[in-house]
């Protein structure tokens, strides 16, 4: 089984980016199933219901979310009706929608897609060590392949989750800070981990947004809306290679820079 995993889709010069590239990224990377973190696609926050349709049609299988994948309430009803668009588990019991999805994959087979929110500076309705054990358990029900997007904040929050779910689950990635890291590997029980995918989406910014807005309101303390970036654009994520055991073979991070006039 082949993963291709995308880092946090920012803004819709991010969502185009991902539309424009990925048909090239299937053709060299052949996977069987394709998730995506949307969590800031509208404008870096939330997702539209197009979007999500923009990506379901271009052939992606999971969207996952974060923090403010509410913030988007005509995006509501796609998380209740879709079981491809996830929310993460450890909301609000009574937030719409759900946080783990089985989906068939290209050459047989089904993968699960379990997303979860980090507690530590983060609003999360539970620790998402409270939870996990029982949508793993869920998950294993229904597919030997089991992929774990941990949006969260804190470094020590994701590699923890990753050493709790070595050897139960085929990969642990982290989303959310929007900076890849360079810590990419199987741990030893044969779960793939990296903490932190990265971000589709403007490079040329503070973490998406402009900089001149975010520099004015560090040296200044002035507010000022949150303007998505346009320079250097890039597609970031990760391919997980596993076997029919459900345990990783490898992770290979990418970082695809995206020409201007794409």
């Amino acid at each position: 089984m082949r993963a291709l995993i995308i880092g946090d889709v920012f803004g819709s010069v991010g969502l185009a980016a991902l539309l424009g590239l990925l048909p090239s990224l299937r053709q060299r990377m052949a996977p069987d199933l394709v998730v995506v973190n949307t969590e800031n696609a509208a404008g870096g926050a939330g997702t539209h219901p197009r979007q999500a349709a923009d990506l379901f049609e271009a052939g992606v299988d999971v969207l996952t979310g974060g923090n403010h994948t509410l913030r988007q309430t005509d995006y509501y009803p796609v998380l209740e009706s879709d079981p491809r668009a996830l929310r993460p588990a450890n909301l609000s019991p009574r937030a719409p929608g759900r946080g783990l999805a089985v989906v068939d994959v290209a050459g047989g087979g089904r993968v699960a897609v379990v997303n979860l929110l980090g507690s530590v500076f983060m609003d999360a309705g539970a620790s998402p060590f409270m939870v996990v054990d029982e949508l793993v358990e869920r998950a294993r029900r229904g597919a030997r392949h089991v992929i774990v997007d941990m949006h969260a904040e804190a470094t020590s929050e994701k590699v923890a989750m990753g050493h709790y779910l070595d050897g139960r689950v085929t990969a642990v990635v982290g989303t959310h800070t929007h900076v890849q890291t360079a810590d990419a590997r199987v741990l030893p029980g044969g779960t793939a981990y990296i903490t932190d995918l990265g971000m589709t989406g403007p490079h040329d910014s503070v973490i998406g947004v402009r900089k001149e807005v975010i520099l004015r309101r560090f040296l200044t303390g002035a507010p000022g809306r949150f303007d998505v970036a346009e320079g250097d654009v890039r597609v970031q994520g990760a391919l997980v290679e596993a076997g029919p055991d459900g345990l990783a073979q490898a992770i290979t991070p990418f970082s695809e820079p995206v020409p201007p006039s794409a």
